[in-house]
């Protein structure tokens, strides 16, 4: 967190405060927004996070949000799903449809979007270790609506360089990972121009404990490696950069936060430009999703939630985000329930059409405080990253536990200014009440992950098991090779071949990652 002084002045800016330096709004360095009309002609995507139980229920919770006014779908899986596991392996007992949607075949997928015209909706899929899968799965989809997959538009988080950093839901070694990033840059160039291929993700760096700092500085050293690993593969930056994008926390630190995405923005044009060579300005756009914190909830007094997150929201909106999901005041207890995942999606409405805050692009622009803070936030980043930049990068840094033991140290430091007071959390060390309302939560039916067995089963039966072994055969000798693998997962996907199955296959052929481990 950073340390402010009582009251700022023209002399606490650096030379940034030049207009000429500090940019116009739709202009390099874009510290101002990437359009310069922001919000004033299209407000940002209200994209609330869902997926729980199997298929079916999680196609009518999107069906209810889209009804309700949300702007696009953002989806959810379970850990089987995450960690290539199938629902049926003994593995996944107990976690089917807990954390997310449980999908095992194109069948789940076909389930999942079923009266969801994707021509008409874009989709973001929180999914990473199996990306790959889930995108052909999707793709697959598409095609049976009849949607050129050149028009479908979305997003993969695909970054799985912060899974090895703070959240852990990996499964091949970093070598292997990022030859199946890559191959997804290359394919999507070709076959499906509008997807964005990866939301490089600060926002599990920083919910596992970083600091602001370091929620951008090693969110951008991965994505320095992912540029670094695409332009080595061949592919022009220009080529793949503007399907780039990344996801970012808001967190409780208001002015903090906003200036934290004006840092990014100006930082992220800069490494674009100066170290790439980047010359299309779409090159050099940080265009970004933004959460609010789950971290920041709490389960006493729930209803406290719902004004965390609109404090969070809003930082995101002036900081200039384009896109926005907000959470429910009940998910530090539970999966949302339908009502308050409704206010939730209304908090959002009502910062975009009740408080006149996208009448103006850049609001904070030339405050004092905020332009200083923009400028400090971009100095220690920058610090950080010349450090990782010095180790070798952000492989290197991971691999020797660099980057972890950061997370883990401010991770510590927060928590013991919780415990001392130094930090108040409302609710829990200051203002507590001796009763906690209670409120009614969602409750995942077991019965749910013995029907997605059941089905599993099913499709196994019914599916051409030799044209599914054949597929995956096909799959083992190319990933054992150099050739671009996405068009031999569209086949195994498209004959019912299985998460697990699939990710079995390039497990004998990349291995299993074993983590460093960091004291």
């Amino acid at each position: 967190m950073t340390t402010d002084k009582n009251l700022y002045r023209p002399e606490d800016l650096s030379s940034w405060e030049q207009d000429e330096k500090l940019g116009k709004p739709g202009g390099y360095p874009y510290t101002r927004g990437i359009y310069d009309n922001m919000y004033r002609s299209r407000v940002w995507t209200m994209r609330q996070y869902a997926g729980f139980g199997n298929a079916t229920e999680t196609n009518k919770r999107f069906r209810y949000l889209l009804g309700n006014g949300q702007t696009g779908l953002s989806t959810a899986f379970d850990l089987p799903t995450q960690m290539g596991i199938d629902s049926d392996d003994p593995m996944a007992f107990g976690e089917v449809g807990r954390t997310g949607v449980a999908i095992d075949t194109l069948a789940d997928m076909e389930k999942l979007f079923d009266q969801i015209d994707l021509s008409k909706v874009s989709t973001s899929m929180t999914i990473n270790a199996t990306s790959s899968i889930l995108l052909a799965m999707y793709r697959a989809v598409g095609k049976k609506q009849g949607v050129d997959p050149k028009m479908l538009n979305g997003t993969i988080q695909n970054d799985i360089l912060k899974e090895y950093e703070a959240r852990n839901t990996y499964i091949f070694p970093p070598t292997g990972s990022m030859r199946l990033i890559c191959d997804i840059f290359e394919f999507c160039a070709k076959e499906m121009p509008k997807w964005n291929t990866i939301s490089i993700s600060g926002y599990h760096i920083r919910e596992a404990g970083a600091t602001a700092t370091q929620e951008l500085a090693f969110t951008f050293a991965n994505a320095i490696q992912y540029v670094e690993a695409a332009i080595s593969r061949g592919l022009s930056v220009d080529e793949f950069a503007p399907q780039l994008s990344f996801f970012f926390v808001a967190q409780m630190n208001f002015f903090e936060e906003v200036a934290k995405f004006r840092a990014a923005r100006r930082i992220w044009a800069s490494i674009m430009k100066d170290r790439f060579n980047a010359q299309d300005p779409k090159s050099m756009m940080l265009r970004f999703h933004t959460q609010t914190a789950g971290s920041s909830l709490t389960q006493q007094q729930p209803d406290n939630n719902i004004v965390r997150t609109a404090v969070e929201a809003l930082a995101a909106v002036i900081g200039g985000t384009q896109s926005l999901h907000t959470n429910s005041k009940d998910e530090a207890l539970s999966l949302p329930s339908e009502a308050s995942a409704l206010t939730a999606l209304r908090t959002q409405q009502i910062i975009a059409f009740e408080t006149g805050v996208t009448n103006v692009v850049d609001p904070f622009g030339g405050s004092y405080y905020v332009e200083s803070l923009t400028d400090q936030i971009e100095k220690d980043v920058r610090v950080y990253l010349k450090r990782i930049e010095d180790m070798g990068g952000a492989i290197q840094a991971v691999e020797s536990g660099f980057i972890q033991k950061e997370i883990q140290n401010s991770a510590y430091e927060y928590h013991k200014a919780v415990e001392s007071k130094e930090q108040i959390v409302v609710g829990v060390n200051d203002f507590i009440d001796a009763d906690d309302p209670s409120i009614p939560l969602l409750r995942v039916d077991p019965k749910l992950e013995e029907e997605q067995v059941r089905d599993l089963k099913r499709v196994k039966e019914t599916r051409d098991n030799a044209k599914v072994e054949d597929s995956l055969a096909k799959l083992l000798t190319a990933a054992q090779g150099t050739d671009n693998l996405m068009p031999f997962i569209l086949e195994a996907v498209e004959a019912y071949a299985t998460v697990g199955e699939i990710s079995k296959t390039l497990k004998t052929a990349f291995g299993k990652f074993r983590p460093v481990v960091t004291v």
